[in-house]
């Protein structure tokens, strides 16, 4: 039986976002021709990717899909997230709603878990910042019936553990160490990891794996930023003024990146460091475009929005549910492919 997302139209255009795919399975379903979302799954079924018969959209219930995020209200990465949650929803018929805590906090994050159990969501999504801060939650959630995937933070064997039914994001440690091999070949020896967001456990597995890949210890290279745009370029350029031989640059995403862009080019040091960040925005995507950013990380977030729609969806109609887990990245932008993505940056990227 073969399962298969289509598009009707003969001479439709390529998709633009492409993945590897693998396994047998491929799903069916009468989506809008011209669904973003569509051209997406049809890409990255990964093995995943269902095996049951055709789904038709005549079937949409209207479930409530609720995805609880760590970032605070200021983080605009998660922007993707939220277009990705709506277009899919909207797709396969389903209410979907984004929640997050204000400023960031876990125990506000632990709070909106349980608000979102007592009333009975049909699935739910959760970044798993802390394991062991959100595990007796989410344990709860599932013990009441209510199936969840975890996305973006935390990782495929603690979701496992939790019961979740899978995990789609990016192996934060591993995406650390490839970014610190590139800047380790480039003869780099020293290095700064901007971390906006500290109190997130994935954060220092970032920096620890950069390190790694770098072949150098973690110490006092990792630095509390924060996320207050001039707090953080006072901060870097304070440590690069104490640390004159810093080889080589990380930071953890768009909140950081942007000020210590504007930090190495007070400094006159733009072009001349190798720089290197997490995720993708418009101004990073202008950084690798002027050579102030040699590349970013990105970790496909829309996939990390989409792919546990689809797979809840699933799961609580027909009982349906992938045997493993999605990768959703890390995949590099750098100046030869960075004008393929810049227009998708901050809604598709």
């Amino acid at each position: 039986m073969k399962l298969r997302l289509t598009n009707k139209r003969k001479d439709a255009a390529p998709d633009r976002h492409t993945a590897p795919a693998s396994g047998g399975c491929k799903l069916e379903a009468p989506l809008r021709e011209d669904s973003k979302v569509k051209k997406i799954l049809k890409s990255i079924m990964l093995g995943a990717m269902i095996a049951t018969s055709a789904i038709s959209m005549a079937y949409a219930k209207g479930e409530k899909i609720v995805f609880i995020s760590f970032a605070p209200d200021s983080d605009t990465w998660w922007n993707v997230i939220k277009n990705a949650l709506k277009e899919t929803g909207d797709e396969m018929g389903v209410q979907t709603t984004y929640q997050n805590p204000p400023t960031g906090d876990l125990a506000d994050m632990v709070r909106l878990i349980q608000q979102a159990t007592a009333a009975h969501v049909d699935g739910m999504i959760v970044a798993l910042a802390d394991y062991q801060t959100l595990k007796a939650p989410l344990e709860a959630a599932i013990s009441a019936g209510i199936p969840v995937v975890t996305a973006n933070s935390g990782t495929p064997e603690q979701s496992k553990e939790l019961g979740a039914l899978m995990h789609v994001g990016q192996a934060e440690y591993d995406a650390g160490h490839a970014a610190g091999e590139r800047a380790k070949a480039t003869g780099a020896k020293t290095f700064l990891c901007v971390n906006h967001y500290i109190q997130n456990p994935s954060s220092v597995e970032r920096c620890q794996g950069f390190a790694d890949g770098m072949g150098v210890a973690l110490g006092d290279q990792m630095i509390d930023s924060g996320i207050d745009p001039g707090e953080v370029k006072g901060k870097v350029m304070a440590y690069l003024t104490k640390h004159a031989d810093t080889g080589a640059i990380i930071t953890l995403g768009p909140n950081s990146a942007a000020p210590t862009v504007e930090a190495v080019k007070e400094m006159g040091i733009a072009g001349k460091i190798n720089f290197g960040t997490f995720d993708l925005s418009p101004e990073i995507t202008a950084g690798i475009k002027d050579g102030t950013i040699n590349y970013a990380i990105d970790q496909q977030p829309y996939l990390q929005g989409a792919v546990p729609v689809f797979v809840l969806t699933n799961f609580i109609r027909y009982g349906i549910s992938p045997a493993n887990s999605v990768k959703s990245g890390p995949s590099f932008v750098t100046k030869d492919n960075v004008e393929k993505v810049e227009k998708l940056a901050g809604e598709y990227r």
